[in-house]
């Protein structure tokens, strides 16, 4: 039981905590948008894109191994 091993470490954590920030940025990024319903460039491109690498991010950092000793 000394020996337990756990499917995240630390830096996975850590990866995961920026990819949410990213994506939290990508939805406020579609939010700002000021044209009628998001259809400016905020709302249809910058936003979603943002958002997209946030999650593309999260499965890097679930995926990311550390090298082990």
């Amino acid at each position: 039981m000394a020996n337990s091993h756990f499917a995240f470490t630390k830096k996975n954590y850590i990866l995961m905590l920026i990819g949410l920030g990213v994506i939290i940025l990508g939805f406020t990024i579609i939010g700002m948008d000021k044209e009628q319903h998001g259809f400016g460039f905020l709302g249809t491109v910058l936003g979603p894109i943002v958002t997209l690498a946030g999650f593309l991010f999260q499965f890097y950092a679930i995926f990311h191994k550390t090298e082990s000793k």
